[in-house]
């Protein structure tokens, strides 16, 4: 009873409590420059199954692919197994250790008969955990455990996130190149027609001719960057893939459809799927529990060992007879160099660093939602406007081509500029939805989306 007392007093069996962290404000307004966003509802969109956020048969095909064939998610996996077998050792820690040692001699002195002499001794050990030392290990081993399949699952998350980001970007510029293709075709036109207008319309003049063959050829060399971008997409998509760099097949770009509206959850809660947070926070458990380890440091070790052997006793008592024996030690430290007090000291730091660690994830996984947030309303707003520029600019190409060829009130540097206006603001229309999509994602990821 005493000893429970005292065990109990000392603290050295206590288990990890979350400590407070502060939560206030994690998430911006995505209006407001000041104020914060006052979340409701509970349902995180990060909870969804990415395949309830990614439809496109293509693109699940390719998700599934990189989950099966990803070298840095085999890694992950792997980490895991190794981090396992280091929990058995702790755990088994608590067991006797068992060995057998065999032996026999064989003697002679001079030249008299041989004397035979054997031993089979079985020898156990058992490291008593009266003050915790082991249990504490094994507690830290437990929380390493957790961690790294925590870190596996933040693996899994990116490599998530950036095959479909990745996948889309190629949607992306697949359509980009249709458009600069439709643009190549309408730059064709208008330096024909106006080489037939400077061959048959008297006062005509040749620059017009060569400025429409210049845009022209700037139309083209844009495709060839294009193209040559789908090329690094394709190779850099094969690698999250696990195989050589060849082409993807996908869907088209204009039939994605992604979730508009998002729930992010309150306060933690809304960032209990981020494995990396809840990594950072058993780190910090593993380190609470080195702590109790580093102070039971200073507590007597108990050890009982026994001895069981068949022996002849050096040749005099055939047949053998069994010796048995059995020892108590008990080893408290009194005088270690500082070592014992050092280490507590370094425990309890460390344990600080971690916690430091762990607040500032939290801070940074509420900037993450914060900033793809604002990014989605954003570009989502941007892309409207480009929509209602695009169908402006097409009627004004539309216009000046006709002026162009019914009257000399028209300059060829107004079509030449309607055109190329027009492939900017279509080009621009693209990649602010693309941008759209990639906020989904960003915000997916920064809730933690991906584990199921």
């Amino acid at each position: 009873m005493s000893a429970a007392l005292l065990l109990t007093s000392c603290g050295l069996y206590n288990k990890y409590e979350r400590p407070d962290v502060d939560t206030k404000g994690l998430v911006r307004d995505t209006v407001s420059l000041t104020d914060t966003l006052a979340v409701t509802d509970t349902t995180s969109f990060g909870n969804l199954p990415w395949r309830s956020l990614f439809t496109d048969p293509q693109l699940q095909t390719l998700i599934q692919q990189g989950l099966d064939n990803n070298p840095d998610l085999l890694n992950a996996a792997l980490n895991v197994h190794m981090v396992n077998e280091a929990l058995k050792i702790a755990k088994l820690a608590f067991l006797p250790s068992v060995a057998i040692s065999p032996q026999g001699t064989l003697s002679s002195f001079d030249g008299a008969a041989a004397t035979k002499s054997y031993s089979l001794p079985v020898t156990a050990s058992w490291n008593v955990d009266l003050f915790g030392n082991l249990l504490s290990v094994k507690r830290s081993a437990q929380m390493q455990l957790i961690a790294t399949k925590d870190y596996q699952t933040v693996v899994k998350c990116n490599v998530i996130s950036a095959i479909a980001n990745l996948y889309y970007t190629l949607l992306m510029l697949d359509r980009q190149i249709e458009i600069v293709s439709d643009m190549e075709l309408l730059t064709k036109d208008t330096w024909d027609k106006m080489k037939f207008m400077h061959d048959n319309r008297v006062g005509y003049r040749s620059t017009a001719v060569q400025s429409a063959e210049a845009a022209y050829y700037q139309v083209q060399t844009q495709k060839i960057d294009l193209q040559r971008q789908v090329r690094e997409m394709e190779n850099s998509l094969s690698l999250l893939l696990g195989q050589p760099g060849q082409t993807i097949p996908r869907g088209r770009f204009e039939g994605q459809h992604l979730p508009s509206e998002f729930s992010t959850g309150v306060g933690i809660q809304m960032l209990a799927n981020r494995a990396d947070v809840h990594a950072n926070e058993m780190a910090l458990a593993q380190c609470f529990y080195d702590v109790e380890t580093a102070r039971s440091r200073f507590y007597p070790s108990i050890t009982v060992s026994g001895t069981a052997a068949f022996t002849n006793n050096n040749g005099t008592v055939n047949p053998g007879k069994w010796l048995l024996n059995a020892v108590g030690s008990l080893v408290q430290p009194i005088f270690q160099h500082g070592q014992i007090v050092a280490g507590l000291k370094v425990a309890k730091d460390k344990y600080e660093q971690a916690f430091n660690t762990w607040q500032n994830s939290v801070y940074k996984a509420g900037n993450e939602v914060s900033n793809a947030l604002v990014s989605y309303n954003s570009y989502a707003d941007k892309a409207e406007l480009d929509g209602k520029r695009v169908a402006v600019l097409k009627k004004n190409v539309e216009d000046t081509r006709k002026l162009m060829e019914s009257s000399s009130n028209t300059t060829y540097l107004e079509v030449i500029s309607a055109q190329s206006n027009l492939l900017n603001a279509e080009i621009n229309e693209v990649t602010d939805q693309f941008n759209k999509m990639q906020s989904v994602i960003n915000l997916y990821q920064a809730l933690g989306g991906g584990a199921k």
